[in-house]
């Protein structure tokens, strides 16, 4: 209390903050959102601005571009915006969703959780195109979708449809399917992705479904070949031994602990016969964290890549399928971002970014990027988040060129074949490749002579490549390979 017992302003005060932050981390009620969203109302994401600028009903958990339209998921609803105006197409509640299929043959499964069954809708219209009752997970891909209906615990049938069908194109038995009605996408036995914070974990949108999927079953490893579906091995692994299924191989990384440290051998085999068709001893997948050897964590890798540390300390990119070394990096270099086509490294001295061809492990591009910037990697661009000054830009993954770059401290949330998307907590905005700042000032993190008008192109067939062209289509190989 103040002097002569009159009210004390300030023990109010810090007492209505206590309850205030008692209340939101309950749940019962949090201003602090709508205070962010005052405080940032009609503030632009980045300089230049979007090409339209829109605030969402809650904190986006993750956005796609499915054709011309924009696929919004948050907490309890998923909405869709078309992707030229910003304009709300439709909403509607949803536990989870998940795009399936590309361009224009895509659509949006959704579902709630601990309930069976999910619906696929048009991404435009919001129409439901198909509707299960029994499935208890669901895998979307570029050019499939995959559920799981299971009658007990050990007895699943796994089936795959094209995204916009409503045939089956196979089904499968599985022993069981390790989801706990988690719906969308369980997780399988395959490589983590290189990850920056500041570029979200889905902006390169739905993968294409690997030739060969993973499934732990109760401490069983069971493997489908999707191009046919068929179970192709089903074994129980040994414990202390980190199974991975890419590239149309089963991987397995065994540690061993003495001297102090970690010895590990990474053994490779074919699913079909069980035979052995490459090992590396020396090889470190980056498995385990400590030298007990306790192996916590999948390898990381693309989707037929894997990415280790070898004994020399230099990191390299192997081809999952045959564990050729693509690319090696020089001593301190620091790889950033990967897929089957590119590698993206930071240099040794901290100063800037070179991104190689793994079909010949040549340097594509190099640009300077300040010690604190990331680097993420899709199909259409590589995303380039700077800093001192905050900026992000898209680059060609081919030849290095500016598809977009402006000022902006926002995350990018998707990449699509003509633009990406940024956003801020309930801020969403859409920027055109194209979007280019005027002339670099000094300082600006930008290559002299940089491009800096429109007339950018979109690289023809950003999806297609790969070391062996393993995923074009036939007769579209990558003509830059």
């Amino acid at each position: 209390m103040a002097k002569g017992n009159g009210p004390c302003v300030k023990c109010w005060l810090a007492f209505a903050l206590v309850v205030i932050v008692v209340l939101a981390i309950t749940g019962v009620w949090n201003p602090f959102p709508q205070i962010w969203d005052w405080a940032s109302s009609g503030r632009s994401l980045s300089d230049p601005a979007p090409a339209w600028q829109e605030q969402v009903g809650g904190t986006p958990t993750g956005v796609t571009v499915a054709g011309d339209t924009l696929v919004v998921r948050e907490r309890t609803v998923v909405e869709a915006r078309s992707l030229v105006t910003g304009v709300q197409l439709w909403q509607r509640k949803a536990d989870w969703a998940a795009v399936a299929g590309d361009g224009p043959d895509a659509v949006v499964a959704v579902g709630k959780l601990l309930t069976k069954g999910y619906e696929v809708l048009d991404p435009t219209s919001g129409a439901v195109r198909r509707k299960d009752t029994s499935a208890v997970a669901v895998w979307a891909y570029r050019n499939a979708l995959l559920d799981a209906r299971c009658s007990t615990s050990t007895d699943c049938m796994l089936t795959a449809w094209d995204p916009r069908g409503s045939t089956a194109l196979w089904s499968t038995f599985v022993p069981g399917v390790s989801t706990g009605l988690t719906a969308d996408s369980p997780k399988g036995l395959n490589p983590r992705s290189i990850g920056a914070r500041q570029v979200d974990d889905g902006a390169a949108g739905p993968r294409l479904m690997p030739a060969l999927l993973g499934l732990p079953v109760d401490g069983r490893v069971v493997v489908v070949d999707t191009a046919v579906g068929r179970v192709v091995q089903n074994t129980k692994p040994a414990q202390d031994d980190r199974i991975v299924v890419v590239g149309g191989r089963v991987v397995r990384v065994q540690a061993r602990s003495a001297d102090g440290t970690c010895y590990f051998t990474v053994t490779a085999t074919d699913p079909a016969t069980g035979q052995e068709v490459w090992r590396r001893t020396g090889l470190n997948l980056r498995t385990a964290d400590g030298a007990g050897c306790a192996q916590r964590q999948n390898p990381q890798g693309g989707e037929n890549v894997l990415v280790g540390v070898g004994a020399d300390g230099r990191e390299a990119v192997l081809d999952a399928y045959d564990g050729r070394q693509l690319w090696t990096g020089a001593a301190g270099e620091k790889l950033l971002a990967v897929d089957d086509r590119y590698a993206v490294a930071r240099s040794a001295d901290q100063k800037s970014v070179n991104s190689h061809e793994l079909a010949d492990a040549s340097v594509r591009w190099t640009r300077p990027l300040n010690p604190k910037g990331a680097v993420g990697l899709t199909p259409y661009a590589v995303a380039v988040i700077d800093e001192d000054p905050d900026r992000i830009v898209a680059l060609d993954p081919r030849t290095g060129r500016e598809l977009v770059n402006v000022h902006s401290t926002a995350k990018v949330l998707a990449v699509g074949p003509t633009g990406i998307v940024i956003g801020d907590g309930r801020d969403i905005g859409y920027l055109p490749f194209g979007t280019i700042q005027g002339a670099p000032g000094p300082g600006d993190g930008r290559p002299a002579g940089s491009p800096t008008g429109g007339g950018v192109p979109v690289p023809a067939d950003p999806t297609c490549g790969g070391p062996k062209n393993e995923i074009c289509p036939p007769g579209s190989a990558d003509p830059a390979g």
